[in-house]
């Protein structure tokens, strides 16, 4: 998840939870991720904060918080593991339509509203098992940013978004001792990850870093629709 949250294969950041569920239920598994995703995002924002697209920003970051909320509402009557089956069969999906029909370099970009319902399922997915990373990818990366563009604006997206959560996972009753014990067991990993990716992130070419992009994509997408099924 730390060198996720550079933006350097940043695909594979949606598997914490599902790998973490291997052990704990889900819930506890997203509460355990939230004081280390608080650590990981003051990071990325220390290296990233002055680069990220701000018009973007004022897209997909409301839509962001509204799916925060709705994820709140529904929290505990969807299960989690129906959202990771979701997301994980629309993550593939997408990859499969980007293989076969590969966007043109003179393609207009993607509309609005489509960034902002994306965002939207972003926040929610965010909420319920902080995999919120393959909705809001189908809407920025046909955008073509350059990758530490990319990177930051992800960066605050998520910041801001996992900021949401603290209270809505305190009234859910998530924030627990037992939790944020295992939390601060886990604190030491996170700037290691983060200290690698923001170093690889500004030395790839465009083409390498979307290339491992799309691999964190497809295997969080099997695993994802993996975790639905079974």
């Amino acid at each position: 998840m730390g060198l996720s949250k550079t933006g350097f294969g940043a695909g594979f950041g949606a598997l914490a939870v599902p790998l973490m569920a291997l052990a704990v239920p889900v819930p506890q598994a997203a509460a355990i991720m939230l004081p280390l995703l608080a650590i990981m995002d003051a990071l990325g924002l220390a290296a990233f904060i002055k680069e990220f697209d701000r018009q973007l920003i004022k897209l997909i970051l409301p839509a962001g918080l509204l799916g925060t909320v709705i994820g709140t509402l529904l929290f505990g009557v969807l299960p989690a593991k129906v959202v990771a089956g979701v997301v994980g069969a629309i993550t593939l999906l997408f990859l499969a339509i980007r293989t076969v029909f590969p966007p043109r370099a003179d393609a207009p970009p993607p509309p609005r509203w489509l960034g902002f319902g994306l965002a939207t399922v972003s926040g929610f997915t965010s909420f319920v098992a902080h995999a919120g990373g393959p909705p809001i990818s189908f809407y920025v990366l046909p955008l073509r940013l350059p990758p530490v563009r990319f990177t930051a604006t992800m960066a605050v997206f998520f910041a801001a978004v996992n900021a949401s959560k603290w209270i809505p996972y305190a009234w859910l009753g998530l924030i627990d001792l037992g939790n944020l014990s295992t939390s601060a067991v886990l604190a030491p990993l996170a700037p290691v990850g983060v200290w690698i990716g923001v170093r690889l992130v500004r030395r790839v070419s465009p083409t390498l870093f979307y290339r491992l992009f799309s691999l964190g994509m497809l295997l969080t997408g099997c695993k994802l629709l993996w975790d639905g099924i079974r």
